[in-house]
């Protein structure tokens, strides 16, 4: 699978300027509620996402994700899987589990996202599984920024990754795009504005 073409087609590689979640520029965006805005095309991802977990041999119980960005990718996840799909929600330094949501001691859990930038997000919510007492047993995304390393994948794991080395990270594919600090971005320096696509812009 042709996961940059999927993108493309669905107009969610987006080139411009951006304001990155970081504070970053770059002239390229992924915005993976483009993709995911069509259940089939949805599904195909996972099902290839779950074709590689289960490849590896990965036993797993239940899909978390951190809302809200993860919550479609992983509820597909889950499907593909045919295992359980639940999601945490941010509260003040972290995130929790709500909305009547058990983690049985021992429960085998993959943090799921839509992406993995450096990781931050998907690490808060294993945190707050494994205080419940589940077991993280895998990180997955659809696309990998290229800062952790996956499963298959060639890039190396930056000093920015905040994910565990020890515990596997699948996705379909990386997408390393050129970031710049905004007294160093050339897309200012032409005096263009960057703009903060994502669902916090």
């Amino acid at each position: 699978m042709n996961v940059e073409q999927v993108y493309k087609d669905a107009n969610a590689l987006l080139e411009g300027h951006f304001l990155l979640a970081s504070g970053n520029h770059s002239a390229r965006y992924l915005q993976s509620a483009k993709v995911l805005e069509y259940p089939q095309k949805a599904s195909e991802l996972t099902d290839a996402l779950a074709s590689m977990i289960k490849d590896a041999g990965v036993a797993v119980d239940t899909v978390c994700a951190p809302a809200l960005g993860g919550v479609l990718a992983g509820y597909e996840l889950a499907r593909s899987l045919g295992v359980r799909s639940i999601f945490v929600e941010k509260k003040e330094g972290g995130m929790e589990l709500r909305r009547g949501f058990e983690i049985e001691p021992g429960e085998k859990v993959i943090i799921c996202e839509d992406i993995i930038t450096t990781g931050g997000s998907a690490l808060k919510a294993a945190q707050t599984i494994e205080a419940l007492g589940g077991e993280i047993v895998a990180f997955a995304s659809l696309a990998n920024r290229g800062f952790c390393k996956r499963v298959g994948g060639e890039n190396e794991a930056k000093p920015e990754c905040k994910l565990p080395k020890n515990i596997p990270l699948f996705s379909l594919a990386d997408f390393t795009f050129e970031m710049y600090a905004p007294d160093k971005c050339p897309m200012c320096k032409e005096g263009s504005t960057a703009i903060k696509p994502g669902s916090k812009g």
